[in-house]
């Protein structure tokens, strides 16, 4: 039979080792809690802003569309954005930006791929993609819209862009976060007329975009 000594050596043990496992855990856990509590204090000092983004100008060269029973729509459009980082700290990867433009929320042309850059502090960037639509099928009630529009010489696409950036301070990076933007573009049609090969409509007034991250 084990002694009453034995038995309470052994059971000396085995409260140390809890000790030594509770002290080992409490260290890991206060590391943890210290690390993302600097990252909280570094985020909430430095507070990134979102990029500002503006639509420059927007040229289309076509914007030919026919009715039922077909209902295509063909449209070329270079589009002109800027893009403004407002942080005095923190840059931003876009690693990820693709451009299409919309008519009455419906996409009208194929997504472009924009160059993935870098945007240091207080930088500004520009991207000119061209924007085809080449006989994209449309609702069928888009082309009462359109023709409509264009009668009245006035007609609104929007320029959207849809990618992923990631926040930059010294060597840290951030995760992926979504950017998604939406910028108006107000077109004038002279004679009440879509436009065909060759003819030109300018838009060339600065219009602020709004942006979601």
């Amino acid at each position: 039979m084990t002694s009453k000594k034995d038995d309470c050596v052994e059971h000396g043990r085995r409260c140390e080792r809890r000790r030594r496992w509770r002290r080992v855990i409490g260290c890991i856990l206060l590391f943890l809690f210290l690390v993302l509590l600097a990252i909280f204090i570094t985020w909430l000092v430095l507070r990134p802003t979102k990029p500002r983004f503006y639509l420059r100008d927007a040229t289309v060269s076509q914007f030919n569309y026919t009715g039922p029973p077909s209902n295509l729509l063909s449209t070329v459009i270079q589009v002109t954005v800027s893009s403004r980082n407002p942080n005095d700290r923190i840059g931003i990867h876009f690693d990820r930006l693709e451009a299409y433009a919309s008519y009455r929320y419906q996409q009208i042309t194929l997504r472009s791929h924009l160059t993935p850059l870098y945007q240091g502090h207080n930088d500004v960037v520009l991207w000119s993609p061209i924007l085809f639509g080449p006989a994209i099928p449309i609702a069928p009630y888009l082309c009462d819209a359109i023709k409509g529009d264009i009668a009245s010489g006035f007609l609104q696409l929007r320029v959207r862009l849809d990618g992923r950036i990631r926040w930059s301070v010294g060597s840290w990076d951030s995760g992926h976060y979504h950017l998604f933007v939406d910028c108006p573009a107000f077109l004038t049609f002279q004679n009440g007329r879509s436009t065909g090969e060759g003819a030109i409509v300018k838009f060339q007034q600065l219009s602020s975009c709004s942006v979601e991250v």
